[in-house]
């Protein structure tokens, strides 16, 4: 009988996709559970994009740490047997960009948000950026349907709601904050580009930050009907030059 264990997600604001320094990426194998971690990407929310694939496989190959691979679903080559055994055996799940809606609903038709849930409970750490962020929690501040607005049905491994990019795409946090304090997203976390946040049992385990000045927020609803957010303390990672503003 497999033993379970206290899931383990993390939200990233950057890494290969987007930083040359490597720092959120490193930061991510270090929590994993194996000294060599195998780290699966799967670009599901790009459509599997041919140059997302690439630059995962340009970046992770070369680095010693890990043993990288990649999820195709768009041109699935696994039955339901093989995705399972490969899934599971996975350390990291590293999930990419792209359409947070289209994500769910691909992984739901491929039975793929059932056997993350599964992977998760057995110690395989989940992670991602941007709807790579979002999916996992109850519900995500996404511009999935092309305005920014909000995503009830994710896969709540994660309590409350999600909102990246809360520092550097316009109007991104005063849209998360009325929807929270709405009531159309439950309270949650948002997460500025270069930081990145560790939940382990649905708990912040710890925040980090390969800027300075980028941060992690909780963001709950203030009783008067608007919402606060509060900065929590992040670890800096490293030196690295300040996003502009």
């Amino acid at each position: 009988m497999a033993v379970e264990h206290p899931q383990r997600l993390a939200l990233l604001g950057g890494g290969f996709s987007t930083d040359d320094d490597g720092l959120l990426d490193d930061w991510v194998l270090s929590r994993a559970r194996a000294p060599r971690p195998a780290v699966c990407f799967v670009p599901t929310a790009s459509g599997d994009a041919p140059a997302y694939v690439d630059r995962f496989r340009t970046v992770f190959a070369a680095r010693p740490d890990c043993e990288p691979s990649v999820l195709h679903l768009f041109r699935r080559e696994l039955d339901d047997d093989a995705l399972r055994s490969f899934l599971l055996a996975q350390d990291v799940v590293y999930v990419g960009g792209g359409n947070t809606a289209n994500l769910l609903a691909v992984w739901r038709a491929h039975g793929v948000d059932r056997l993350l849930r599964e992977a998760c409970d057995r110690g395989t750490l989940l992670c991602g950026i941007s709807a790579g962020a979002n999916c996992w929690a109850e519900g995500s501040h996404t511009d999935s349907f092309g305005p920014l607005t909000h995503l009830s049905d994710g896969l709540g491994l994660l309590p409350g709601s999600v909102c990246p990019h809360y520092d550097s795409e316009p109007g991104r946090r005063p849209s998360y904050r009325a929807a929270v304090a709405a009531g159309k997203l439950p309270a949650g976390w948002a997460v500025e580009d270069g930081a990145g946040a560790l939940f382990t049992g649905g708990a912040l385990s710890e925040s980090v930050t390969r800027v300075r000045g980028a941060g992690v927020y909780r963001v709950e609803p203030d009783g008067a009907g608007g919402a606060r957010e509060d900065a929590l303390s992040c670890r800096f990672l490293g030196a690295s030059p300040a996003l502009p503003r």
